[in-house]
């Protein structure tokens, strides 16, 4: 390894992939010659999939050096089982200190994979599994392409921060044109990362051929005889003069900016503009300016944050702090849901498909219970209609989800989740009557928002067995799950509720039985500031931008809609009833809900969204108003001052976990790193709680 090449002091030891090369002799495939297959393989399962650091990156040289000199009459590219590469290892950028050292990596990439097109031999990338950033690039490099139809690929850059930097953003315009570029590269990054399918790359000709991964090998080598022989003739298209040029690009901008609030991120805007240029540029012209893109963004303090993101959502999904033993919990033969409105009918539709166990729910009568049931079932029929599921597999879960009005179907339940009105003397009568049908062990696990799970148990005979469990609308879409321990939860249950948790495949929090947890507290808290300046005087459209410039993607007023008027306005009054008048109870909000107001943005004529004239004339007419940045700065320090709090209160045991919960219950940008870095970052927490939530260097330039 060069000198610059040297990984930084403090990063983390590169995880070396390999790259192995042989020789198959294509007389088997009715050709001559043989063919040098290299193979890229870490030595790790596939949970640990290829990287490309700096030792890898000069093993795959190597590797190419010793391919090229057998003579073959092609080469090929492959990876190990399950996996074909997931591009850079980004564990190290986080710790460049010197903008050569990004430059040098770049480079270094370039120079490697461009080998594979200017090598003079026919080069093919046999894509065997995931395929992710640099594992998709350096495919792009070879000239030919095959992909397993089990395989996902994508180019994820922006969405972390980056842009695809060794060839990416240039080759693939070139190859498939503007319009399919910007979709791969922009607009699925920006949808929270949405990978190809196998029959999605070949629709958009990223790949050119698609086989199954029985005999993915076989058919790909045979594959690679016959472009060989002349026999498939794979047509490449000049887009240099397509006229949707200024369409897609325009197109791809306004994602950037809806994604984020108005935002111009840098990230992004520098994508388009690499992939506008590579509509001139030759491959090296396009290549030196991703270096040069690439080693500016990643000496920006926004791509530590992003990194520092998406690190802590990928440990936290897979370890969950402070949860007790996994061999605790209990085994979830059978699952009661009480309630059918909608979000009882998404916790059991959720519950079944992944418990695949028998679900019941129950209502106050026949009927409405048959509702929520009917509902789920539509689900499941809507679900194999857009092909997401086998009709088999569909009709065996309809066989499994019931209802009644008779809450002794729960007997022999094994976990309860209630989602019923959020009257704290309703859900303590519900529960103490459950005790008399359910086994001890059962667990009772409420879905308040912002009640006390305490009180819900007080007076029952096994209080250990009550838990929060408490999940984000859309239930099925909304990653994040806050698991509440009272004083009496036990670590069976919690290691049950762990469980279940990990079945629905959620990224989980353990928190301290609070007012609102710590999702809800906070955004009531940040909410509630911006509901003070309207009803202080402030213009309704000043305050709802306030916000904007940091890149959210909406507005606090649009995330009130979403919400819902009633909810935000009892959860208020429960946190202001708890935690006292820091918790402001709005006039403005009052006023909405008695008046029956459930929006404060309606649609307008031309398709796009106006104020509500309604709810305009129900805020108060005061007399302090303020500016964007006077709105803003209170909104934050409230944030800052409400985070501190929790921490010293135990609510949870780490800043990350805030941080985590922000980002996956409350859609906190991710290019912010969290909301704790950035309340560092921006001196708000110095100046509001006299110290940082982080040590410095985290999710910042070190």
């Amino acid at each position: 390894m060069s000198a610059e090449m040297t990984l930084p002091e403090g990063a983390p030891q590169e995880v070396v992939t390999k790259a192995l090369v042989r020789e198959i002799d294509l007389a088997a495939f009715g050709s001559s010659g043989a063919m040098a297959l290299i193979t890229l393989d870490n030595g790790l399962d596939h949970n640990r999939p290829n990287t490309f650091g700096p030792t890898s990156l000069q093993a795959l040289d190597a590797a190419l050096s010793d391919a090229i000199a057998r003579k073959p009459v092609a080469i090929a590219i492959t990876g190990k089982p399950f996996i074909f590469a997931a591009g850079a290892d980004l564990s190290a950028l986080a710790f460049l200190s010197d903008r050569s050292q990004s430059l040098a990596i770049g480079k270094l990439g370039h120079d490697i994979f461009r080998r594979f097109n200017e090598c003079g031999i026919p080069t093919f990338a046999f894509i065997n599994g995931l395929a992710l950033g640099g594992g998709l690039e350096v495919a792009l490099h070879c000239k030919y392409r095959s992909v397993a139809s089990t395989a996902f690929t994508a180019l994820p850059e922006v969405f972390l921060g980056l842009v695809p930097g060794w060839g990416g953003a240039t080759i693939l315009p070139k190859l498939i044109g503007p319009e399919r570029a910007i979709q791969v590269i922009m607009l699925n990054a920006l949808n929270n990362n949405t990978m190809m399918k196998a029959k999605d790359a070949l629709t958009l000709g990223v790949v050119d051929a698609v086989f199954e991964p029985a005999d993915f090998l076989e058919r790909s080598i045979a594959f690679a005889v016959s472009v060989l022989n002349g026999s498939t003739t794979i047509e490449r298209k000049d887009y240099s003069s397509d006229p949707a040029w200024e369409s897609a690009l325009a197109a791809g901008k306004a994602a950037a900016l809806k994604k984020y609030g108005g935002a111009m991120l840098a990230s992004p805007m520098k994508a388009i503009e690499l992939i506008s240029a590579s509509r001139s540029n030759t491959l090296s012209q396009g290549f030196d300016a991703e270096d040069q893109v690439l080693a500016d963004l990643t000496m920006s303090d926004s791509l530590r944050a992003s990194l520092y993101s998406f690190n802590l959502i990928q440990k936290k999904r897979k370890k969950v702090e402070g949860a007790p033993k996994p061999a605790l919990a209990r085994k979830v033969a059978k699952v009661g849901v009480v309630g059918a409105g909608l979000m009882a009918s998404q916790l059991a539709l959720l519950l079944l498909k992944n418990l695949k166990c028998p679900v019941v729910m129950t209502d106050i009568d026949q009927e409405r219970a048959d509702k929520g049931v009917a509902w789920v079932k539509n689900e499941l029929t809507k679900a194999v209609e857009k092909k997401r599921m086998n009709p088999e597999a569909a009709l065996r879960l309809s066989q499994l989800i019931s209802g009644s009005s008779d809450q002794n179907v729960f007997a022999g339940c094994d976990f309860i989740i209630e989602a019923i009105f959020e009257e704290l003397s309703l859900k303590q009568e519900l529960f103490k009557k459950l005790e008399a049908i359910i086994s001890p062990e059962c667990v009772l696990a409420t879905n308040t928002s912002s009640l006390s799970v305490e009180k819900m148990s007080q007076g029952m005979k096994n209080p250990e067995r009550v838990v929060g469990f408490h999940f984000f609308n859309p239930v099925a879409v909304m990653p994040l799950l806050e698991i509440a321990r009272t004083s009496q939860t036990d670590d069976a249950t919690t290691a049950t509720a762990v469980a279940v948790g990990k079945e629905l495949k959620k990224t989980m929090i353990i928190c301290k039985d609070a007012p609102g947890f710590v999702v809800n507290r906070l955004l009531t808290r940040f909410m509630g500031e911006i509901t003070d300046a309207v009803d202080e005087g402030t213009a309704p459209a000043v305050a709802d931008s306030a916000m904007s410039s940091i890149g959210f993607p909406m507005s606090p007023f649009q995330l009130l809609d979403l919400v819902g008027p009633g909810v935000a306005l009892h959860v208020s009054e429960t946190l202001n009833e708890n935690l006292g008048p820091r918790y402001r109870i709005s006039p403005t909000m009052a006023a909405m809900v008695k008046a029956g107001v459930r929006n404060f943005y309606i649609k307008a004529e031309d398709g796009g969204v106006v104020a509500n004239p309604v709810a305009l004339a129900l805020i108060p007419k005061g007399e302090s108003a303020s500016t964007p940045e006077q709105v803003r700065t209170r909104a934050l320090n409230a944030l800052a001052i409400e985070a501190r709090m929790m921490l010293d209160e135990g609510v949870v045991a780490t800043a990350a976990e805030i941080d985590l919960c922000m980002l996956m219950g409350a859609g906190w940008p991710m290019h912010l790193g969290g909301i704790l870095p950035y309340l560092d970052r921006e001196g708000i927490s110095d100046s509001v709680c006299d110290s940082r939530f982080h040590p410095a260097g985290v999710a910042s330039l070190p």
